[in-house]
């Protein structure tokens, strides 16, 4: 396995996740929104329930995933090492939270459906979204999607800042994000076959029926779904399907996340990051008081969040 002492999340961030996050922090009412999150629900319940609510992985508690976990913690140059829990759920899912204290959920679901090298494929995929940044912007999303329906002028307005173009930056986001995680777990595995194996068992893999499944297949299937774009009708079904009556969709499809994952591995960016020429951390960029740091920039934008509820006052709001 590769490992890539000191890189940066900027050597393998995806473009659109670029592109994305920077339209999302332009739209009207992030801001105010972000400073109400941190002040009402931060990290620290989650991160209480979790504790409670599921099994913490360690040395002596789950120490074959835990082992893998360690060495995608070093492959990635992440510091410090973040929580891992089990979670007893059998949805084939997990996720990474937390920015001052982060953490990874691996629900048993997953555990009973993939194999050894796919469970660490998924491992380094979430621990690419804290390399990247990624879990305090996640956790809004899923703060706006629930707030919006239920906070109104009580919160000082905040319900119509909350706006329908908000919500959808944030999930155009969420799934653009993905892709730079995806090339977080393709760094670590160095194994393409291994990443689209795991995503194709997330799409509709059976622990049963392994043994059925071909990933040329698969690949045959997400080129099949690239040429649906040749009739403009099927662009316009495959973007309302992401925006569809059943919620958004915070992930891309399977089949797309192949295709970007398929184009990447033939870059000559990733072969430049293979032999050791990739973005590095530098010490200027360091946040050696990372805490301190973090609490001055919630204060000011709570300070701002102040500001903005004393002039609503003033105007009889």
């Amino acid at each position: 396995m590769a490992t890539y002492p000191g890189i940066s999340s900027e050597a393998f961030k995806h473009p659109l996740d670029l592109q994305a996050e920077q339209a999302l922090r332009s739209v009207p009412g992030f801001n105010l929104v972000a400073s109400k999150f941190v002040e009402f629900l931060y990290e620290r319940p989650q991160l209480v329930y979790l504790m409670g609510n599921s099994i913490q992985a360690g040395p002596r508690q789950y120490a074959t995933i835990y082992g893998m976990f360690r060495e995608c913690v070093r492959d990635l140059d992440i510091y410090p090492e973040p929580i891992l829990f089990v979670s007893q759920n059998p949805q084939v899912n997990s996720y990474a939270m937390g920015q001052e204290n982060p953490y990874i959920v691996i629900n048993t679901g997953l555990l009973d459906l993939l194999e050894e090298n796919e469970i660490k494929t998924v491992l380094a995929h979430e621990l690419g979204h804290i390399k990247c940044g990624h879990t305090i912007l996640i956790q809004m999303a899923m703060w706006v999607m629930n707030a919006a329906s239920v906070i109104g002028e009580m919160t000082f307005g905040l319900g119509n800042i909350i706006s329908n173009g908000l919500i959808v930056a944030f999930y155009e986001w969420r799934r653009k994000a993905e892709l730079s995680s995806d090339r977080a777990a393709l760094l670590v595995m160095d194994d393409p076959r291994v990443v689209m194996t795991t995503m194709m068992k997330l799409a509709g893999g059976s622990s049963k029926f392994s043994d059925e499944c071909s990933l040329e297949e698969f690949i045959k299937q997400s080129e099949s779904y690239r040429n649906l774009d040749e009739d403009g009708l099927n662009q316009i079904y495959k973007a309302l399907m992401y925006v569809g009556v059943n919620g958004m969709l915070s992930h891309p499809f399977p089949v797309e996340r192949l295709h970007y994952l398929q184009e990447w591995t033939n870059s000559s960016e990733y072969r430049d990051i293979r032999r050791g020429e990739y973005q590095r951390v530098t010490i200027d960029t360091v946040n050696t008081e990372p805490t301190a740091s973090e609490t001055a920039r919630l204060q000011r934008k709570i300070d701002e969040l102040q500001r903005e509820i004393d002039r609503r006052r003033s105007e009889g709001r």
